[in-house]
């Protein structure tokens, strides 16, 4: 979800100490509170006689005394408000400012009369509550620059029409349906002034229209979580402006549009847990310079990987994982500079726009898990290559990516040993290059990674004794299973087989939240259980073919198991 950084300034108990209120509104305003239900007694400030310009969550203009600003979202540690609307706000002729966040409305569905009310709004946000309806056509905002957040509501029908005069809207988390062809193409010849366009995480389908033109002054555009279909736009390319491009989760197909070299000031691109095709085109490097997360997982691309993305030097997240992609991968890795350096003293990537600014987020597999980053994102550093058909070798030059904090080579190719130097990628918390064919001993380097908590090196061909170290002998000896090391966490015992399906990113949706680990273990005493077994059934006919018939199926699939998992 976008989170805005509004310019205005925003203060629930803001005083106007020149001013006094105008009492039609201020009865307005006890009207209205008489439908809340208060259980924080929040509200405690509006009083009868008092002066409501000075009540908590009230600004009044300095110059007329009207209230021109209602500020009742909760905050994290109040009680939320809740109970019905009054139209008594209708008496609030000159509000241009309204914030119901983060309350608690009991699926209650907004009246026209409010609708009606907010045309008049700058900033109209009745975000996370329990609001339910359609929401009706927005084409008669006043306001020059209208900044509306409806996200995290259960609201249903399709999409509004929108007023040319709204800069930025959040629809995302609701039921909203049906295709954007009749809201994105509304008026052709009509430019628009939006800059902020989020409606992630609906019902919307069909495909994405080719209307883009009028759009812009787009800044930012997320689609993700939907039931889109058909390509990518091509009229994309005529938005120079984006900075940030989603449409993570849907189910959109062919190659990314050549168009989208145009748009240099790109910072985000998520096109991940789609069914996008052909190369990742190598111009990704030299056309978008300023890029900080490249996210394209889960797809289909196939070729190589371009060795032009070695020249994105801001590039902090790069995760190309569960494709088709053939080639070794490039020793210009380490000219990703921004892995190379420890984390930034900004901890949000944020973009501006006229309305003030909005956060950026993305989602991260990070030790096993898939997990939302948003306001410390610019301290996140990840690479994931992992589950497709890389081979080679692991290059010396990753080792200097010392800012690196999760990298994941897992599930291809790859020969050879780890790089000596490994113990320099001092950040590291995360590093699995399980399911290989990567061979020799394990550096004694890796000690040095006094941050590392997830380690996967299971399924490879390592020898030698597992170097000593707290962090190593911390793991679970899952991560040296497949393997022929020894010493602890192993037990002295390092015969038994273990089959394991591997990590990283789910391919079905509904397990991208988790990624499970099963491990199937073949003991010794099967053997012995097995022979007994058909000792006994020679002495039955019958009994001897039933069972026969069914070691002879459960055979083939147990071979069919171990060859999807272990000879990749």
């Amino acid at each position: 979800m976008l989170v805005f950084l509004e310019s205005f300034k925003l203060s629930f108990c803001g005083r106007n100490h020149n001013v006094t209120c105008i009492q039609s509104e201020r009865q307005a305003l006890l009207r209205f509170k008489q439908h809340l239900k208060d259980p924080s007694n929040r509200l405690s400030s509006w009083t009868k006689n008092g002066d409501c310009c000075r009540w908590g969550g009230i600004i009044c203009s300095n110059v007329s005394g009207h209230v021109i600003e209602l500020h009742l979202g909760s905050s994290r540690g109040t009680r939320k408000l809740g109970g019905k609307l009054n139209p008594a706000l209708l008496d609030l002729n000159h509000l241009t400012y309204l914030d119901l966040s983060d309350n608690d409305f009991r699926q209650t569905e907004i009246p026209t009369w409010f609708w009606n009310m907010s045309s008049n709004l700058s900033y109209f946000n009745i975000s996370r509550n329990q609001f339910q309806g359609n929401i009706p056509d927005l084409l008669t905002m006043t306001q020059p620059s209208v900044l509306i957040d409806l996200s995290c509501n259960n609201f249903t029908g399709s999409l509004p029409l929108l007023s040319s005069n709204v800069t930025a809207i959040d629809f995302s988390f609701n039921s909203l349906s049906g295709s954007m062809s009749h809201f994105l193409c509304h008026k052709l010849n009509e430019p628009m002034k939006l800059e902020i366009l989020n409606l992630g995480h609906n019902l919307l389908s069909g495909k994405i229209p080719e209307c883009w033109k009028k759009w812009s002054r787009l800044v930012g555009i997320k689609l993700c979580d939907n039931n889109f279909r058909g390509k990518i736009p091509g009229s994309m390319g005529a938005l120079t402006l984006l900075q940030s491009l989603h449409v993570r989760n849907n189910s959109v197909v062919g190659e990314i549009p050549s168009s989208l070299r145009h748009c240099g000031e790109l910072v985000t691109v998520d096109f991940g847990y789609n069914q996008l095709s052909g190369d990742i085109p190598g111009w990704m490097g030299e056309r978008l310079p300023k890029l900080i997360i490249l996210s394209l997982h889960s797809n289909k691309f196939t070729g190589t990987l371009p060795e032009e993305l070695c020249a994105l030097s801001y590039l902090q997240i790069l995760d190309l994982s569960h494709n088709n992609l053939v080639s070794e991968i490039p020793s210009c890795i380490n000219n990703l500079s921004a892995m190379n350096s420890g984390n930034n003293s900004d901890d949000k990537i944020f973009y501006r726009t006229s309305k003030g600014s909005f956060f950026e987020d993305i989602l991260v597999v990070m030790k096993g898990r898939v997990v939302n980053y948003d306001t410390t994102l610019k301290l996140v550093k990840t690479m994931d290559l992992s589950d497709n058909n890389l081979s080679g070798e692991i290059p010396e030059e990753v080792t200097s990516l010392a800012g690196l904090q999760s990298l994941n080579f897992s599930h291809n190719h790859l020969v050879g040993r780890i790089p000596y130097n490994i113990g320099a990628m001092t950040s590291l918390e995360c590093f699995d290059l399980s399911t290989n064919n990567l061979s020799g001993e394990i550096p004694l380097t890796i000690s040095d990674l006094s941050f590392l908590s997830h380690l996967n090196l299971s399924y490879n061909k390592f020898t030698g004794k597992i170097p000593t170290g707290t962090q190593l002998q911390s793991l679970n000896a899952d991560s040296f299973y497949g393997t022929k090391l020894f010493g602890p966490p192993l037990s002295e015992s390092s015969t038994d087989v273990r089959i394991g399906t591997g990590s990283g990113v789910p391919k079905n949706r509904e397990d991208q939240h988790q990624v499970d680990w099963f491990f199937l273990t073949v003991e010794l005493g099967f053997l012995s259980g097995f022979f007994g077994t058909v000792f006994l059934l020679m002495l039955c006919k019958s009994g001897r073919l039933v069972h026969f018939q069914y070691v002879d199926e459960t055979g083939h699939s147990l071979g069919r198991i171990i060859r999807k998992y272990i000879v990749k």
